[in-house]
């Protein structure tokens, strides 16, 4: 499975979100430290639901890590996320 579709089904599954977008933008740092030959190491998410509403930006930021638990999250070399209830 890709990371992407992974990191995917492991938030649409926790947080049954309203809008959920994962952009895999790997090829835009190609040749970067970290960044591995096969790509799928950097990624975008946009999420907007309705628990991560009342909780501060830090707060949304480790629910989604936690979601995505450390195996994924250890998988992965950047993860930008814009996160909103």
């Amino acid at each position: 499975m890709r990371v992407a579709d992974e990191i995917k089904s492991r938030l649409d599954q926790r947080f049954a979100p309203r809008e959920l977008q994962v952009e895999d933008e790997s090829a835009l740092h190609a040749g970067h430290a970290g960044a591995p030959a096969e790509g799928q190491s950097h990624f975008a998410v946009r999420i907007r639901a309705a628990e991560l509403a009342p909780l501060s930006r830090i707060a949304r930021h480790r629910a989604i890590h936690a979601a995505l638990g450390r195996d994924l999250v250890g998988r992965i070399h950047a993860l930008a996320i814009d996160a909103d209830g």
